[in-house]
């Protein structure tokens, strides 16, 4: 029996998934784990693996298309089985009278009269059946719909096919439109220029330009983000502090070991395990932060799960190290790596989206010198790291003397929900990451 190909729960609150593109098409080989589809959920962007080893012989959803957990999407002949041909497992849609006849059921009868063919049904020509080969019926609907000419797309799928992004790009693009199909059917056209067929995407298409005055629908994600944010908003009674952090003494400490860490343990140094393993030692010492509200009750949870905002070309996610305070400094920053670059690949599971109890974001990375960040429900504090800049700071020595000094200074900024935080609470639990970092002592490894 095939095998079934399901869309995977990407979190315990996640019903749905969006499959975005597949990376197979029917009839292609595949290997167990091998990336076989993309899909977009509200929590995360990911490639899902194919579940067996064998043949894809059938795409039952096609892209762009949300459907439910636990939905057969594509089935696999397994190795050992036969495969329906590509065709048949393509599930093409049916084709006009023109094209097909109706089979006849005696021999000697007469064939009956033809209907007419519709407004948007033209006889099918060379360049019309390999439009269809490199599109989806979806693709040749809008395409029909917007009298659009599918020979005038170059195709960013395998093989050279059509996606529903690339129809959407060339519809919503500036530049100006050819005539529709119907104005045009009383002309004989050239047949089109064979389409360049590309041997290997190497990276996704880019997103669709957008210019002034266009009307560019949200992608699903950035729909389901705007959702939260506003949710979240409606939910947490948001209030900020901002602490100015001397940051001079880690800036000095990284540039030192930053060459040998990396050489040791192949692993880049960077500045965010720093921030992460103060706001862990806040976190230990006052744990109301590291809770959440359920109903009338507060959960205090017993593991410090440190969410780290990851910002994508397509969107931004929030990755999760679990069990952050049982790490050193070296397995904090192994851990950090490891999440930016699946997030940024799309190799996250299911597992590494869900169950933060405590969120850093890094907006400085981009110049901001501080940011006013929204809770990550159901988090109940959130921790902004601004942009480390060079700037004159008053230094007291140990004998009380005062000068004014170039120093490295980052600020940092929290924001937590005012129902279950207190202000007292949130500025002392600042303090402390504010004195750690300025008076940091662990050993970098």
């Amino acid at each position: 029996m095939p095998t079934d190909i399901i869309m995977p729960q990407m979190g315990e609150s996640i019903v749905e998934g969006t499959i975005t593109k597949w990376l197979k098409k029917p009839g292609d080989k595949v290997q167990r784990d091998e990336p076989l589809f993309e899909i977009s959920t509200d929590k995360v962007d990911a490639e899902i693996p194919a579940p067996a080893s064998g043949v894809l012989q059938e795409i039952k959803i096609t892209e762009g298309t949300t459907v439910g957990v636990n939905t057969v999407v594509g089935t696999i002949a397994i190795d050992g089985e036969s495969a329906a041909p590509p065709a048949k497992a393509a599930s093409a849609p049916p084709q006009s009278p023109i094209s097909q006849p109706k089979e006849e059921k005696k021999a000697s009868a007469a064939p009956p009269p033809l209907p007419a063919p519709s407004a948007d049904a033209t006889p099918r020509s060379v360049d019309n059946a390999e439009e269809e080969a490199r599109s989806s019926p979806l693709v040749r609907k809008i395409a029909r719909e917007h009298g659009i000419s599918l020979a005038q797309i170059s195709g960013t799928g395998l093989g050279g096919r059509i996606t529903k992004q690339d129809i959407m790009s060339f519809i919503e693009g500036p530049s100006s439109r050819p005539a529709p199909i119907a104005a045009a059917a009383s002309t004989s056209r050239p047949a089109a220029p064979p389409q360049p067929v590309p041997t290997q995407q190497t990276a996704p298409p880019p997103a669709p330009a957008a210019y002034p005055g266009d009307l560019v629908p949200m992608t699903n994600m950035r729909k389901l983000i705007a959702k939260h944010m506003i949710e979240s908003r409606r939910t947490s009674a948001h209030v900020h502090c901002m602490y100015e952090v001397d940051f001079t003494r880690i800036v000095n400490l990284r540039n030192k070991h930053k060459a040998g860490f990396e050489q040791r343990h192949g692993v880049r140094l960077t500045f965010m395990p720093f921030f992460v393993r103060a706001a862990i030692i806040g976190l230990q010492q006052w744990p109301i932060i590291n809770a959440s509200i359920e109903g009338d009750n507060i959960r205090y949870h017993r593991q410090i799960n440190m969410g780290i905002a990851v910002a994508l070309d397509w969107g931004l996610i929030v990755p999760v190290l679990k069990n952050a305070g049982d790490l050193n400094f070296l397995g904090l920053q192994r851990g950090i790596t490891d999440l930016g670059e699946r997030a940024r690949t799309k190799k996250l599971k299911p597992e590494d989206v869900e169950g933060s109890t405590f969120t850093v974001t890094n907006p400085g990375q981009f110049g901001a010198v501080f940011g006013l960040p929204i809770i990550n429900q159901p988090n109940s504090a959130i921790m902004g790291v601004g942009g480390i800049t060079k700037m004159p700071l008053v230094v007291t020595d140990k004998d009380g003397n005062d000068s004014i000094a170039i120093r490295s200074v980052v600020h940092l900024t929290l924001g937590y929900d005012h129902r279950l935080i207190d202000g007292a609470v949130a500025d002392q639990f600042m303090a402390l990451v504010k004195k750690t970092l300025e008076n940091w002592s662990e050993e970098v490894g």
